[in-house]
């Protein structure tokens, strides 16, 4: 393992463990015992096949808006745009879902591509509205999220309402990610098949990103666009791109949501894995590996928290400043980074004396 990737290891880690370590201070302050409340955190994402089921279940969206928003800063682009990508794909699928009377398989894969679809459609009108007229994509991102929120906010009652004003109709079972193979595996939880599709997602962000001419392409014009054009890269060409491909993964992190994790569609919520996307980006250094560590990791706190609440007097309110504080390190994850460098460097000196 070479020097860079070592760094990039341990600065995850030591982000991981100054997070950790941040939030048994805010428990201490709040006069509860750190060491009960993190046992019964992680028995209540892990302690059994079930909870680790359930904790994959609550992983596989935020692995999809991970890869969405890493894919776009590998690129120079920050898509802020996951949760609306994710919002308006998962409401397309779901709409096929409960449209179109076609056996499971047959649907699952019409409504995998119309997710993809709806997603990198909804990302490329942003990417070209940068490539065309520099209009900075956290805006136009931004702008989009609310479009879908309200497109989905009207549709869903007008057309597909279930039970109550609210909601849609539960998606049938042929539309369904869940699986009685794979939840029986798991002793009845709700793991589906989108954690499969996530895994093929990550490889194929890390394959495209390291081995392919596009990849390249598309980091050296994150790198420096200008410098890119002069080597003869079609830069807008491969904003739109960039764009597109991160809305098509946030796209089907929408119907793993929406038809996996959930049976139905709920107006006036934007999802809020959109946004947990971006800091599973950073805890994962934007590399496809990385995201999936932190996917899981952030699954585990998301799902052991009212497991922790229920064993303990301490709110559940305590894992999500844990996340945030692990956000923050990230984000300053670059200090880590210098510190590393400087060791080192001094290391490499004293060799070479």
């Amino acid at each position: 393992m070479n020097f860079h990737k070592q760094k990039e290891m341990i600065t995850l880690l030591a982000t991981i463990l100054l997070g950790l370590i941040a939030g048994a201070l805010f428990m201490l302050f709040a006069g509860h015992d750190p060491l009960a409340g993190y046992k019964f955190l992680f028995r209540g994402g892990l302690m059994s096949l079930e909870r680790v089921g359930n904790t994959l279940a609550t992983a596989t969206p935020l692995i999809f808006t991970g890869l969405s928003v890493a894919f776009a800063f590998k690129t120079g682009l920050f898509n802020i745009g996951a949760a609306g990508q994710m919002l308006f794909g998962g409401f397309c699928a779901t709409a096929v879902g409960l449209t179109l009377p076609l056996d499971k398989p047959a649907l699952l894969l019409v409504m995998a591509l119309v997710a993809m679809l709806a997603g990198a459609l909804w990302a490329a009108l942003p990417g070209w509205f940068k490539a065309r007229f520099n209009v900075h994509e956290v805006v136009s991102t931004i702008m989009f999220n609310w479009i879908a929120y309200w497109l989905v906010y009207y549709f869903v009652p007008l057309y597909f309402k279930g039970s109550f004003e609210t909601e849609s109709r539960n998606i049938p079972l042929e539309a369904s990610l869940r699986t009685p193979w794979l939840s029986q595996m798991f002793d009845g939880s709700y793991i589906n098949i989108g954690l499969l599709l996530a895994l093929v997602a990550v490889v194929f962000c890390a394959f495209l990103l390291q081995r392919t001419t596009l990849g390249f392409e598309l980091k050296a014009v994150g790198f420096n666009r200008f410098a890119a054009e002069y080597a003869g890269i079609h830069a807008g060409r491969s904003i739109v791109v960039s764009m597109m491909l991160a809305g098509a993964l946030a796209g089907l992190g929408g119907m793993t949501l929406y038809c996996g994790y959930a049976t139905n569609i709920q107006i006036g919520i934007l999802p809020s894995q959109g946004i947990d996307g971006i800091a599973v980006a950073l805890l994962g250094a934007n590399s496809p590996w990385g995201v999936l560590a932190a996917a899981l990791f952030f699954g585990t706190l998301y799902s052991g928290k009212g497991f922790m609440n229920a064993m303990t007097s301490i709110p559940p309110e305590i894992a999500d400043t844990i996340i945030a504080t692990i956000i923050y390190f990230a984000a300053t994850s670059v200090l880590i980074e210098k510190f590393l460098d400087r060791l080192w460097r001094k290391q490499q000196s004293k060799e070479g004396a």
